[in-house]
């Protein structure tokens, strides 16, 4: 009798199933068969009454009947949630014949254009790319560079360390780059080195731990400051126009002796600093191996201070976001 009573009940159940119309009246019938003081727990109850066989045996029929409507259950909140996402698709595209393909075609990140376009104007008077990996010695980004054991610099709150003995880490300039082509290359070296960078940076509006950098060298006979003085209002007018003026002021770099920044008349009369530069340090040649008394200069320059100064943007993580409404400006 207790089967049978079983059976009567199932059968109920899946009646109940044919007419349930959404999620909230499923969980009322989920309660009713399964949840506390349900159908289910008023047949559990009768098994104390039971011999311990026929205790066994419709024990045994419970759990099936309990797995029964679970998998029921399952199987109908999946469809509800099913048919939910198809309505709310619909609702949200209502014409899904749209050909969603773009008919624009792809366009290059404002970085790489900015990046792109200095490269070319250092290439127009002679330059050559020149690459180098992100993940770094100590020695090619410090070291080589004269850069000392005490510098701020080379504390692990300023630069990413990739093992516990500080001997490799994430490039913290793309003077690593010149390190490494000279240390292949004899003068004359007149390169450009784009690329990424990273400094344990807090992000605000004009810094990020991530970031881009082109570093210029050149190296040659009788090169001064005045040729590099040239080369980088050359550079200047190029990018930003000919009526931007420039000035040099004193500055400190381990790698330069003299150093100067690089500063251009902005709006409202106001100097803003774009790059630092300097005459190579004699140390970095003798690191290099390459003779004493060789002459020549470098500069570095962030392309993302570049691109902030010509379109008036405000904050450096525009930038990294692929807002699309900020990307289709350029």
């Amino acid at each position: 009798m207790a089967e049978v009573n079983l059976e009567k009940i199932y059968a109920s159940f899946l009646l109940r199933l044919e007419n349930i119309k959404d999620v909230s009246e499923l969980s009322i019938v989920e309660k009713e068969y399964l949840g506390k003081g349900s159908v289910l727990s008023e047949e559990r109850s009768k098994l104390s009454s039971l011999n311990n066989e026929d205790k066994k045996r419709y024990g045994s029929l419970l759990k099936k009947f309990s797995d029964d409507v679970i998998n029921k259950l399952e199987q109908f909140k999946t469809d509800f949630q099913h048919a939910f996402y198809i309505e709310k698709e619909k609702s949200e595209n209502p014409d899904l014949s749209i050909d969603w393909h773009s008919k624009e075609g792809s366009r290059k990140h404002i970085l790489t254009n900015v990046m792109e376009e200095v490269v070319d104007i250092f290439a127009s008077i002679g330059y050559t790319v020149a690459y180098g990996p992100e993940a770094e010695t100590s020695w090619n980004n410090f070291d080589a560079l004269n850069t000392p054991e005490w510098h701020p610099a080379r504390y692990e709150s300023d630069t990413l360390y990739l093992d516990k003995d500080l001997s490799q880490l994430l490039r913290t300039q793309t003077s690593t780059v010149q390190v490494r082509h000279m240390q292949e290359n004899e003068p004359p070296v007149y390169i450009v080195a784009p690329g990424r960078v990273y400094r344990s940076d807090q992000l605000d509006a004009t810094h990020s731990p991530v970031f881009h950098q082109i570093e210029g060298l050149a190296v040659d006979d009788g090169i001064t400051f005045s040729d590099l003085k040239g080369t980088l209002e050359h550079f200047v007018k190029e990018f930003f126009g000919t009526s931007v003026k420039t000035k040099f002021i004193p500055h400190f770099f381990p790698f330069t002796e003299p150093s100067a920044e690089v500063l251009v008349s902005w709006k409202d009369g106001e100097w803003l600093e774009i790059l630092g530069c300097g005459m190579v340090d004699p140390n970095v040649f003798k690191n290099v191996n390459y003779p004493t008394t060789t002459q020549g200069f470098a500069f570095g320059v962030g392309v993302e201070r570049l691109a902030m100064l010509r379109y008036g943007i405000d904050h450096i993580k525009n930038f990294y976001e692929n807002d699309v409404r900020f990307l289709d400006q350029f």
